[in-house]
């Protein structure tokens, strides 16, 4: 553990402002007064300006969410909105052989100004170099803080991918080292690292690695047998575990939303182009296009991989722990300083970071592993240019900016350019609510945390107290036809899902999906919701939630969902759009046929009361004084999940339409099988 010094919370605070992050502009602004890129290079970079939002329109909720092709631009990919940087950078074609005597496609970017050997930044990616007109990358757009700084950029496609040799393999697996020059993405790394120190006269000898998601993993991998010369790495919305609790299944259950557009987009060749026929809702389309084996009939014909390999492997085996993205079984001892970054409202990978950065802390022998989670979607600290909002919440600052400035560029200059001081703390994480940076000595901390339970009610209510009992009524439960029953019931329906969005749901708004107005489930005959008084003061937790779930169901199968919610005054005057609001805090599911292992499922006993203890992942958040907390339990969450038949199957991917049938799910909350959430409420 390291010897950091804990500060309290480093409060930071600023006016409301009403623009979304694609709705900057740098002369009204007050928040970026001070903004990257153009500070220092103005002379060479003609700063891009975008118009704000009418004065007529203050309420955030009115503006369209942020859509794909919005992220896109804001990122890059298509080379839009992305300044010149010929006149800062020049640029060198190189195709680095590997090992196997594949060659990748690598640019290097050196400054025009160097008068001095530089260390290099490497990033890797499958996603392509989206060039600009000039022929320059815009993903150097991404990065200001070190623009500024000074570094030679490398960037590399991926092997198999865009303009690079070789076979292209989904978060390929660790080589078999016993096969002669076989290799994976870490010998790639390694080899590629090997060739800018001896080619590049003009380096310092020293290379720091970063990437966001997909290059987040790929990180990961350089850290197994790492490069002498590799002396910093920043893995940032990583997965670890595609079956647990990242991209592709959440506790055994298949996210297929995310799954069938990711899959459509990087093996479309080989799916000849697959994607969502006909309807632009995906609701409705993914609800016509039926069973999870419709899809390999009608779209994919067992052209992507990815695909086959998911129905292969319904259950957690070798493939999942190994074989897709599979980081945690690899992790070495910490050698080279890490900096692993996260986001509250990561829709994808929020799990894998986490598991990553606990797994890295038990090899820590030098101090060297680092946590950051910011108030931000997947990869919003570098995505975003503010990052003070998303969707209707706003965080009281630029978040984003405040990251890249004080975290990330000091983090890189400490360790390539000995500059400046080491003096991070371990653990750096936003409080929602209250809109604070905290510092911390581990994640999850348990200084002064204390595990309260917030107990469902009769009545819809939830309340801290346990539930009364008939016992202590002095009533006789078996005898006494009036008293109220100790569960409550809901239908669910596969035939008419729970959406998780409002409708009309498409990927544009994919990104801050978890923010929605959950007002959209409420008051649905297939969602209960308990709810809590008015707050009198302040809640605070930081660390796990869990749901204590005691259920039944009429069927053999059954998903549960559970959402953790922030319910705002009717009458809120800092911003009265937001009255009644509902702020999901955390959700997650779980699929019961996996309630005793993820590797052996098994169907559940119809009627019977079954205990799930449900994960709720990671927070920190202030409930504040007035608020009311809220707690929704449903079993269906489409299309972000698939539906299950609620019959058992053997395998859910084979799945046809005659399996799927309607179920009666009771939620129990009195005496034994008094169902809660284990809240570790933060009393610092």
């Amino acid at each position: 553990m390291k010897r950091a010094k804990i500060f309290g919370p480093l409060v930071v605070s600023a006016a409301l402002g009403m623009l979304s992050a694609c709705q900057m502009n740098t002369d009204s602004n007050p928040r970026d007064a001070d903004s990257s890129v153009e500070k220092t290079t103005a002379a060479t970079i003609s700063t891009v300006q975008v118009t704000t939002a009418p004065s007529n329109l203050p309420n955030p909720m009115n503006r369209p969410a942020k859509s794909s092709a919005e992220l896109n631009r804001t990122l890059g990919r298509d080379g839009s909105q992305s300044p010149d940087y010929s006149a800062v950078f020049s640029q060198q074609i190189a195709r680095i052989p590997m090992r196997d005597g594949v060659e990748l496609h690598t640019e290097i970017y050196r400054p025009r100004n160097q008068t001095q050997k530089l260390p290099i930044i490497l990033l890797r990616t499958p996603y392509g170099l989206a060039h600009t007109d000039n022929g320059y990358t815009a993903r150097l757009r991404k990065y200001p803080e070190l623009v500024r700084e000074g570094y030679i950029f490398v960037f590399q496609d991926t092997r198999g991918r865009n303009a690079s040799d070789g076979e292209y393999v989904t978060l390929s697996p660790i080589r078999d080292r016993l096969i002669e020059n076989s290799t994976d993405e870490s010998t790639d790394a390694y080899d590629t690292t090997d060739w800018l120190i001896d080619n590049l006269s003009d380096n310092n000898g020293r290379v720091g690695t970063l990437g966001i998601s997909y290059g987040g993993f790929l990180t990961t991998r350089a850290l197994v047998d790492p490069h002498p010369a590799l002396r910093a790495t920043s893995p940032q919305a990583t997965c670890a575990d595609m079956f647990i609790g990242d991209d592709w299944h959440h506790n055994g259950a298949f996210r297929l939303d995310y799954s069938f557009g990711w899959i459509s987009a990087m093996e479309a060749d080989m799916a000849k182009g697959g994607g969502m026929p006909g309807k632009y809702d995906h609701y409705e389309g993914f609800l016509e296009l039926g069973p999870l084996s419709n899809i390999n009939k009608k779209i994919f014909h067992g052209k992507a991989p990815s695909w086959n390999k998911f129905t292969e492997h319904p259950n957690l085996d070798e493939y999942w722990i190994y074989g897709m993205c599979g980081v945690l079984p690899h992790i070495q001892p910490v050698t080279v300083p890490t900096l692993n970054v996260l986001g509250w409202f990561d829709a994808e990978d929020f799990y894998g970071p986490l598991e990553v950065y606990k797994k890295y802390e038990t090899t820590d022998q030098g101090n060297l592993n680092y946590l950051v989670i910011g108030p931000w979607h997947h990869g919003g600290w570098s995505f975003d240019r503010l990052g003070d909002r998303l969707g209707a919440i706003d965080f009281g600052s630029n978040t984003s900016e405040w990251f890249r400035d004080h975290i990330q560029g000091p983090w890189f200059a400490y360790w390539l350019k000995d500059k400046g001081a080491i003096d991070f703390p371990e653990v750096r994480v936003f409080r929602t609510g209250a809109n604070v940076w905290e510092e911390y000595q581990s994640w999850p901390p348990v200084d002064r945390i204390v595990q309260r339970n917030l107990y469902f009610q009769a009545g819809g209510r939830l309340s801290f107290e346990p539930p009364p009992t008939a016992l202590d009524a002095g009533l006789d439960a078996a005898n006494d036809p009036k008293l109220e029953p100790g569960y409550d019931n809901y239908i669910s329906d596969p035939a008419n899902p729970v959406p998780y969005r409002v409708r009309p749901i498409t990927y544009d708004g994919w990104a801050e999906w978890q923010l929605e107005d959950q007002r959209l489930a409420d008051g649905r005959p297939d969602v209960l919701s308990y709810v809590s008084d008015p707050l009198q003061e302040d809640v605070t937790f930081t660390g796990e939630p869990v749901a204590m779930l005691y259920a039944a169901t009429s069927g053999s199968d059954s998903d549960w969902i559970v959402k953790l919610i922030d319910v705002y005054p009717e009458q809120y005057e800092p911003e009265p759009y937001m009255g009644g609001f509902k702020f999901m805090i955390a959700g997650e599911v779980f699929r019961a046929r996996y309630r005793n292992s993820f590797a052996v499922p098994e169907p559940v006993t119809p009627g019977a009361v079954t205990r799930y203890e449900i994960n709720l992942r990671s927070r920190n958040h202030t409930f504040k004084a007035g608020h009311r907390i809220m707690v929704q339990v449903q079993s269906t969450w489409f299309p972000l999940i698939d539906r299950n038949p609620q019959r058992y199957v053997e395998s859910i991917y084979e799945a046809v339409e005659g399996d799927f049938q309607k179920a009666t799910q009771s939620i129990y909350r009195s005496g034994e099988f008094a169902s809660h959430i284990r809240l570790p409420v933060n009393t610092r």
